[in-house]
């Protein structure tokens, strides 16, 4: 087996089928707390705790990111902005161009979960990324479902790998390990 395959895939290169890849699924789950923040005030879950944005914001502040960079972040989670606005990243429109620094903070992972198509929704993921971002320009990509190696992997055409970011470690059974991987990358020029 390559460095590049994919161990947990089934012959045709998709993970096993899951509602968390569907449209429906996250739909229903975003009108859900759309409701809950109107009716509560309560902005919802933060995705991949609260120390995913206080790595980005660290890893941000040690590269001296300007504060005038367009930023895209990708999928946006529970943004109510998307609630209102909506927009295909693997069909990114032609507005969405030039950006100094994409994030994506599970997208990659629920598109790769997709019961129809992941492994062609993934190669549409990368051609976007690839459109949308500057030349040189950075992706910090934070996954529960690919390692360092496959997510190196998965980007190496296009893109250099610069860092992991710290994530919270945890030992079980001799081994340790993390359950979520934060890595940033470097688009090619």
């Amino acid at each position: 087996m390559s460095a590049c395959e994919d161990p947990d895939l089934d012959s045709d290169g998709r993970f096993l089928p899951s509602k968390l890849g569907t449209k429906e699924h996250w739909d229903t789950e975003y009108k859900r707390e759309l409701h809950t923040f109107l009716e509560y005030g309560d902005p919802g879950e933060v995705w991949f705790g609260e120390e995913s944005t206080a790595r980005l914001l660290t890893w941000l502040q040690k590269q001296k990111v300007p504060l005038d960079a367009s930023i895209l972040d990708i999928g946006t989670g529970n943004g109510l902005l998307l609630v209102e606005m909506v927009a295909d990243f693997l069909s990114a429109p032609e507005e969405l161009l030039g950006f100094d620094l994409c994030v994506d903070k599970g997208t990659l992972d629920a598109i790769s979960l997709d019961p129809n198509c992941a492994a062609k929704k993934r190669q549409e993921y990368l051609a976007s990324l690839r459109r949308v971002l500057k030349d040189n320009g950075h992706f910090v990509i934070t996954s529960c479902n690919w390692t360092r190696e496959e997510l190196i992997c998965q980007f190496a055409e296009g893109f250099t790998f610069l860092e992991e970011l710290p994530t919270p470690k945890f030992s079980f059974g001799g081994r340790t390990g993390s359950s979520v991987t934060a890595l940033v990358f470097q688009k090619k020029h």
